[in-house]
């Protein structure tokens, strides 16, 4: 879980910076911890010119209820495996579920862009103030790994493939949208 969660520092650096047009982002970088979540993943381009052909999303251990949104022209797969923890949704204990989605097909030209999208619910855990979620991007011909994290005092704008992120704001109430 250490490589999910960032220092306080780092969150804010990220939060702070605009997302980089040519990197898999997030639509919404910042959500409310403990609630409900679209998480819209953006592939602004191929891999030097190659068009997509697949986009898996790793999810960070703590996101529960992940539900991927069907794509025209793409197939969708989840692979579940046990959680490390066990997690309370809706009164029921649960201790596994969705750790990875992938959409194949397409394919996504180059010269074009595409986005990717999850429900899920996030994490409640007062100190992750800040999770990653891994993407591979697979084209005809080759693959991009967005899957750096900033350490601490690092500047997030340094890394060559960024993990998209997601800040977590810990405030009173949460949103409970389905």
């Amino acid at each position: 879980m250490k490589h999910f969660i960032a220092t306080l520092a780092a969150a804010v650096a990220l939060a702070t910076a605009a997302p980089a047009a040519a990197h898999v982002v997030l639509d919404e970088p910042m959500a409310s911890a403990g609630a409900y979540y679209k998480a819209v993943f953006r592939v602004p381009h191929g891999c030097d010119g190659s068009p997509t052909t697949s986009v898996s999303v790793r999810i960070p251990e703590g996101v529960i209820a992940v539900k991927p949104q069907p794509k025209p022209g793409w197939t969708v797969k989840t692979e579940t495996a046990p959680y490390a923890a066990a997690y309370q949704i809706h009164g029921k204990e649960v201790s596994e579920g969705v750790v990875e989605v992938t959409w194949e097909g397409g394919p996504l030209p180059d010269d074009m862009f595409d986005e990717f999208a999850l429900t899920m619910k996030l994490p409640d855990d007062k100190e992750t103030m800040m999770i990653f979620f891994p993407v591979t991007q697979t084209c005809e011909e080759g693959a991009i790994s967005w899957d750096e994290f900033p350490a601490p005092g690092v500047d997030p704008h340094s890394l060559a493939h960024p993990a998209p992120a997601l800040m977590l704001h810990h405030g009173e109430g949460h949103e409970h949208h389905h």
